[in-house]
């Protein structure tokens, strides 16, 4: 069946029901033991569609969001993920089975690498969640993350709605857990090396730390639980939640050090003291950061967002903040953090740290001078350095006339200037060119890399993680090589004297390499993420994200504007006005004469809160998304571009054919 657009703006779902189309995907199903599942199989239950793919980390914390409500109400709903990639990588089957095993998704997936399913039912972006009710007719669409509230809300009124009429049917759903395989190591993320010479590994899917012996197999202890939690306290009791990054911190007066975790589903940094086995959290509340919440403070009382490495740089923890697209520090003698590049925004954008762009930062590596970060989202590899020019600046006031940076009189913005830093891009050109490609740093593609090593030679090593391969960035000549290739999704990788020793994530296992004298050389290839282009008419656009606050709740508009709406385009002539911010959610956009097609970059938040008078402190939600429409220029196009970032739900109008 071919549906149209599905719940693409309000007046749609006042009209009509709309039957929800049959879930199809050539890579089959996954967590059914063996069976396929037609929408019929599920008529009776309230079926919510989770369109994901696991590169994005807007799609991991759905799945984090959505594990309670599936678990309350097991009997009544059927999740259903249909995994649609935005990667080559992605694409492949096996790499569907392991990340649905990584992740720990305990539903049905539907395996679509064609992104059959997500046309059936006009999905514009990751993740997108649909709600679909017993008798097969689609009740809310919503686009980006935090909908888990509003969609429970439906789930309820749901339930009683057709238990009253008869069609609701409870019991077991379709999921079947697939056989736990044996192993030291289940999907292990990044790896460093102990004083001592032992290797620490964050064994990811089963929420621990694994300490090996130099030989890299030897298991010497484990340390956490292996359940998911946030528990301080001895190896043993300690509990994690998917940790990735690992750093070691100076070393005491006693010359002791701790290790900082990225405990990256806590949203926390902890400490791992080698010496006691003691577990310590030092940053993070234990939520997700969300657009309005503090940005600095006391460590302990600030929110952080899915962090993913760690790595120690210019006198403070540097934090790969991949949740919110940024860097952030933490300062271990103030016990601070703040964020410290990045304005949130998903792209690529180079200059002054705090008003950069970055995308899932994912990857860290210090060396004397420079952070360098992989970048995955854009398949990038940067860095951050100190601003020059603020180092003049800082140096005397004829400097600081030149740059026109700080006023020589303010001794402590002088010394702000003097700790400015600057974003910059080594190989990579923005979120939808990807691939192996070898040679010049403005020619060379990577596909989403996890991890970046620091050389001795000043060269660095990229996790080329979606290519399966680790590739070498050498500053000196700007070229890109491969070192090694058939590796399974390598994300990080850690110098061990001759030898770097690579996580071979979806191999459960540390392999080690010899660093090679020559390059290997491989046939180069280019991608760029194909999605079906909106054919939209030229002149004036009129671009339209929808939202209605969720049953119950209402626009938050208490200090101030409750939306958001940021617009840009790739490439930038596309658009002649329109771009920039606003509280509006509605804006006309003027597309220049001559640029028949590109990528506008839309990102919008709503947020809403209970609408109750006996609810004296009431819960206030934030709604949020980005997008990225490819759009092509014709006569015969749109001239309007509506955006659901969150749809109307079942009491929202008539029932009608």
């Amino acid at each position: 069946m071919r549906a149209g657009p599905v719940l693409l703006d309000g007046d749609m779902a006042s009209r009509a029901r709309v039957r929800a189309p049959e879930l199809i995907g050539a890579g089959g199903w996954l967590n059914t033991g063996g069976s396929d599942l037609t929408l019929a199989d599920l008529r009776g239950r309230i079926v919510i569609l989770d369109f994901w793919t696991f590169c994005c980390v807007n799609c991991l914390h759905v799945l984090d969001e959505l594990r309670e409500l599936e678990e309350k109400h097991r009997d009544t709903v059927v999740i259903v993920g249909v995994h649609s990639p935005k990667f080559v990588h992605e694409a492949e089957h096996q790499a569907v089975v392991d990340a649905t095993e990584r992740y720990e998704v305990r539903h049905p997936v539907l395996d679509d690498p064609d992104l059959a399913t997500w046309k059936q039912y006009a999905v514009r972006a990751w993740p997108t969640l649909v709600v679909i009710d017993p008798e097969g007719y689609v009740v809310a669409q919503h686009a980006g993350e935090g909908h888990a509230h509003a969609i429970e809300r439906l789930v309820e009124e749901l339930e009683a709605t057709h238990e009253a009429k008869g069609t609701l049917r409870r019991g077991a759903g379709p999921y079947v857990e697939p056989e736990p395989v044996p192993g030291d190591l289940r999907f292990p993320g990044k790896v460093i090396q102990l004083p001592g010479g032992n290797l620490l590994v964050s064994d990811s899917t089963r929420h621990a730390l694994v300490e090996l012996a130099p030989d890299g197999e030897t298991v010497v202890r484990r340390i956490g639980s292996g359940e998911r939690g946030l528990a301080d306290g001895d190896a043993r009791t300690a509990r994690f939640n998917e940790p990735q990054g690992l750093a070691l911190l100076p070393a005491g007066p006693d010359g002791s050090q701790r290790v900082v975790v990225a405990d990256t589903v806590n949203h926390a940094l902890r400490t791992f003291d080698p010496a006691t086995g003691t577990v310590e959290t030092i940053a993070g509340t234990g939520r997700q950061w969300w657009q309005g919440a503090p940005t600095s403070g006391p460590a302990r009382e600030v929110d952080l967002s899915s962090p993913w490495d760690v790595a120690y740089f210019a006198d403070r923890l540097w934090i790969a903040m991949a949740g919110v697209h940024q860097l952030w520090t933490y300062d271990p003698v103030a016990g601070t953090v703040r964020a410290a590049a990045g304005t949130t925004n998903e792209g690529l954008v180079d200059g002054p740290a705090e008003q950069a762009w970055f995308a899932q930062p994912s990857g860290l590596a210090a060396t004397a001078d420079r952070l360098w970060i992989a970048d995955s989202e854009t398949s990038a590899l940067r860095y951050v350095e100190r601003d020059p020019r603020a180092a003049d600046a800082a140096g005397g006031a004829d400097a600081v006339d030149a740059v026109d940076a700080v006023d020589a009189t303010d001794a402590s913005e002088t010394a702000d200037a003097a700790d400015a830093f600057v974003v910059r891009t080594a190989v990579g050109t923005g979120l939808f060119d990807f691939g192996h490609r070898d040679g010049p740093a403005e020619q060379a593609l990577f596909q989403h890399p996890l991890g970046v090593t620091a050389l001795r030679d000043g060269s660095v090593a990229v996790s080329d993680t979606y290519n399966k391969a680790l590739r070498r960035y050498d500053p000196a000549t700007g070229e890109v090589s491969t070192l090694a290739t058939d590796l399974r999704e390598p994300s990080g990788a850690v110098l061990v004297g001759d030898d770097i020793v690579v996580v071979e994530s979806a191999r459960h296992r540390l392999t080690r390499l010899r660093l090679p004298e020559e390059a290997v050389r491989v046939e180069s290839v280019a991608h760029r993420t194909r999605r079906a282009a909106t054919e939209v008419a030229p002149g004036t656009l009129r671009l339209d994200v929808v939202f209605q606050a969720p049953t119950g709740q209402k626009l938050d508009t208490r200090y101030g504007p409750s939306t958001r709406l940021l617009v840009s385009a790739t490439p930038p002539e596309l658009l002649i006005d329109g771009a920039g911010a606003g509280a509006d959610l509605s804006r006309e956009l003027r597309l220049a004469d001559g640029v028949s097609e590109g990528v506008l970059h839309v990102s919008a938040m709503a947020a809403s809160c209970d609408d109750a008078p006996d609810i004296a402190y009431p819960a206030c939600h934030v709604h949020q998304q980005d997008w990225g429409v490819p759009v092509r220029v014709t006569p015969a196009g749109a001239d309007r571009l509506p955006l659901v970032l969150a749809g109307l739900d079942a009491e929202s109008g008539p029932d009608a054919e």
